[in-house]
This record gives structure tokens, C-alpha cells and sequence, in this order.
């Protein structure tokens, strides 16, 4: 089965389940279907084939409002009247769908990461992107902590999600839930090779 059989395949899998297969699974996305989606969670995570949150959660539609891009990156708030999809789908996430969590995940052996700790200038839109994290590397290249150039790149992807965190509450709209206690904003890092969620400790400065 090649690989574009393999995805009608797992369409006809999902149809049967969730059109009548499963009774549960079907009422609840007729639901969706004519109630609208209510999702809780806003999560922002890599383009990854590897690391597909819908899968690692085995959440179901409906349950986590997605945006993914290469590294899980959130830019600054920039209101320049230019094309911004990571940073329209925030604002429609937190302003229309009222979602009370924002989850930045981030995971091990990143290629965005990688990019931007070898400096590779990959295409037209790739190296301008992953630039956004450039304080994380340069924090990262700083500290005599780490020795190899595995080390830094996981510091580096862990770094990279507390930019992200930083630049959300640039957000005028998320900074003002924030402060009012109304949504939580959270860090987590799929360690891969081990199998682990580690979640950022603000008392501890840490992933844990």
C-alpha cells in the first residue's frame, strides 16, 4: 500500500468510526458538527511527522485546538498588517474560542533546532523563521554547561519553548487573560528517545 492508498485508507478507518461505527464516537462528533468545536486547550507544536499531539495524547476532535509549524515557534506580537498564521490562529483561539490553556510543546531531535544551532540557511523561509528562537541559541552557546553538540541542541529546544512562552504574552489579548488568572500558560518537551513529557517548573527553572 503506498502512502497516499495508506491515507484514504485511514479516512475510511475514521468514517466508519465516527459515522455510525461507534455510536459514542458518533454521536459526540455530530455533535461537534452541529454545536460547534469547544475546545479547552490551545497547543502549539512542531510540524514533527513524528511528534503528532492528536496521537501522543490520544485526545480526541474536538479536544485540542491546533497549530503547528516547524520548531512550535510563537513569534512576537507584530500588528504590521502582514500575512501572521501562527499568530492569527492565537488570537482566534483565545478570542473567539475562549480556550483556558496554552501549550507550547516542544520535542527532542528537532530539525528546526538543529537549523538554527548549524546556522544552515535552508530556502526563503526557514532560517527567517527558526531566527525567532536566536536568543535561546545564544543563551544556549553561552553556558559552559554543556559540552556536545547534542547537549546544546536539547538545551536549545527546551530554551526555544520559553521564547515561545515569552512572546505569547506579547500578545496584548493573552497577557490580559493571564494576569487575570484566566487562561494557563504551560511549557512541555516530548523527550522522544525516553518516552517522557517533562512540563517547565517556573519555581524551579526547569524541565521536570
Amino acid at each position: 500500500m503506498n502512502s497516499i492508498e495508506k491515507l484514504k485508507k485511514g479516512f475510511a478507518d475514521f468514517k466508519n468510526s465516527y459515522y455510525g461505527g461507534d455510536f459514542k464516537k458518533s454521536a459526540e462528533y455530530a455533535k461537534l458538527i452541529t454545536e460547534g468545536q469547544q475546545p479547552k486547550t490551545l497547543m502549539i507544536a512542531c510540524s514533527d511527522s513524528r511528534v503528532s499531539p492528536e496521537i501522543t495524547f490520544n485526545s480526541n476532535p474536538g479536544d485540542i485546538f491546533m497549530v503547528r509549524n516547524i520548531a512550535n515557534i510563537v513569534p512576537p506580537y507584530d500588528n504590521d498588517g502582514h500575512k501572521h498564521g501562527t499568530s492569527a490562529a492565537i488570537e482566534f483561539a483565545v478570542n473567539y474560542l475562549g480556550v483556558e490553556n496554552i501549550i507550547v510543546k516542544g520535542h527532542a531531535n528537532c530539525g528546526g533546532i538543529a537549523a538554527l544551532m548549524k546556522d544552515v540557511s535552508t530556502g526563503d523561509f526557514i532560517s527567517p523563521w527558526v531566527s525567532v528562537s536566536a536568543r535561546a541559541k545564544e543563551e544556549v552557546l553561552k553556558n559552559s554547561e554543556f559540552s556536545t553538540d547534542e547537549e546544546r541542541r536539547t538545551a536549545c529546544e527546551k530554551a526555544s519553548i520559553l521564547v515561545s512562552l515569552e512572546n505569547l504574552l506579547t500578545f496584548p489579548f493573552v497577557r490580559k487573560k493571564y494576569v487575570r488568572g484566566e487562561i494557563k500558560i504551560l511549557g512541555w518537551y516530548f523527550d522522544m528517545p525516553k518516552g517522557l513529557l517533562l512540563e517547565y517548573n517556573n519555581e524551579t527553572g526547569r524541565f521536570q
